[in-house]
């Protein structure tokens, strides 16, 4: 590679992290097609490669002060969001799938136990209860992953911490919530 295309990719993640919007048009012209290449070779699905692609450059776009030019170069940066990317797509479809495959109860109602309105209500005042309990940023990170149903990556993105550390909350967290509704008898 010469010299002269090294600069230019080193300047443009330089203008990329300041803020220039014409540098997001210029990463996106230059690499969309290759973080759409990796996506399609992991997930084997044109659309959800598309949506990958388009997922990538949102989050590098809205996480761009967490880019350091002198540590990475954006191209390297991209294919590193991709593979998160992939990885919660890739996720998606498991949990999907374990969701499909789950028996089907039926509904004969001496054998389900129906859960009331008011049993309802109560539910929610005990997790809302719980989250607070929790403190912060466990509970803001539970209530972006449950209520507004965001992945790991994208919550990671909007709190500005590392993905390792979201998904260490949301693991403890979770385990917390457990342990005090089997305490308290919740669990059912």
């Amino acid at each position: 590679m010469s010299a002269s295309v090294t600069d230019d990719v080193d300047e443009l993640g330089r203008a990329f992290v300041a803020g220039d919007e014409a540098a997001i048009g210029e990463a996106y012209r230059r690499w969309s097609s290759l973080v759409h290449t990796v996506a399609l070779r992991s997930l084997g699905n044109a659309s959800e490669a598309e949506d990958v692609t388009q997922q990538v450059f949102v989050e590098a776009w809205r996480g761009r002060t967490r880019f350091d030019p002198t540590r990475a170069r954006l191209p390297a940066w991209l294919l590193g969001i991709t593979r998160h990317a992939v990885a919660d797509a890739h996720e998606r479809r498991s949990r999907d799938r374990r969701l499909r495959e789950q028996p089907q109860v039926a509904s004969d109602p001496d054998r389900v136990p129906v859960t009331t309105l008011d049993q309802r209500v109560v539910d929610r005042v005990v997790v809302a209860d719980a989250l607070d309990d929790l403190g912060d940023p466990q509970r803001t990170i539970l209530r972006l992953a449950f209520y507004d149903d965001l992945t790991h990556d994208q919550i990671a993105a909007r709190m500005g911490l590392p993905l390792g550390t979201v998904k260490s909350h949301v693991r403890r967290s979770l385990a917390r919530l457990r342990t005090r509704w089997e305490v308290d008898g919740a669990v059912r």
